[in-house]
């Protein structure tokens, strides 16, 4: 049985991904404890998004393990996914229902029971601010409103663990706000992995980045600690272009 307090909330242990020749991911470990939000940095096409899948079950690795509140996600799936609440990137909603039909739809499958489903439904409902579209069909919405529908769904069962890839994208900058809110709300008593290539996702919510290039972690610190001279596009220009040369960059500090 997981310890909440003893157990890491999300672990990575030497996690590849090959396909064929291609190397996907290689080698990425890190651990994450409740209550902190870490931004998972890196340009487009290094393996952020293979991370996540590996991390929320959707895609085996090719060596090493994941877990989730200390249950491997694999040999422990169901026990692992009841603690986990995932946001894929543009993730598939069903155009035809309304946000309400579509929560009724996953709680039933997640097999809540009545009374809980109605309470938790009204906290995402609030928390997502959802009340003016509740009875509209998903297809009407707007970008804004269906990355909300998508985060009220993986919040309905009150997972400890929030897992996002590229939350923001395709929001206008009223949304990203909002949306950067509930994330930072959402960090005092869940742990959140947010996968992002924006800059100034980092600085708003993060209170921690992990840096990947080309399938490999450069980089576990702070984000002050990754800053150069108060910027983090210096550095994250310096570890995407240094890592295409062939160079080895480091990948935390001494003391960390």
């Amino acid at each position: 049985m997981a310890s909440a307090t003893s157990q890491p909330m999300i672990e990575a242990k030497g996690l590849s991904k090959y396909y064929g020749q291609f190397v996907a991911i290689q080698d990425i470990s890190f651990s994450i404890p409740r209550g902190q939000i870490v931004a998972f940095l890196g340009p487009n096409g290094a393996g952020k998004t293979t991370t996540m899948r590996i991390l929320s079950g959707f895609l085996a690795p090719s060596e090493g393990s994941a877990s989730i509140a200390g249950y491997d996600v694999f040999a422990n799936r169901l026990e692992a996914s009841k603690h986990l609440g995932y946001l894929p990137e543009n993730g598939p909603l069903y155009e035809d229902m309304t946000p309400m039909e579509l929560l009724r739809f996953f709680g039933e499958a997640r097999g809540m029971e009545e009374q809980y489903f109605n309470h938790r439904l009204d906290v995402v409902i609030s928390e997502c601010a959802l009340h003016d579209v509740l009875e509209k069909p998903i297809s009407k919405l707007s970008r804004g409103y269906r990355q909300r529908v998508g985060l009220a769904q993986a919040l309905l069962h009150d997972p400890d663990v929030l897992i996002m890839d590229e939350p923001t994208a395709g929001l206008d900058p009223n949304q990203i706000r909002d949306f950067r809110t509930n994330i930072k709300q959402l960090g005092q008593e869940k742990t959140v992995l947010l996968s992002t290539h924006i800059l100034q996702e980092v600085n708003a919510v993060a209170d921690r980045v992990l840096f990947i290039h080309n399938g490999r972690l450069v980089f576990d610190g702070t984000p002050e600690e990754l800053k150069e001279n108060g910027s983090l596009e210096e550095p994250f220009y310096r570890l995407t272009n240094y890592g295409r040369s062939g160079g080895q960059v480091k990948a935390q500090e001494e003391d960390q």
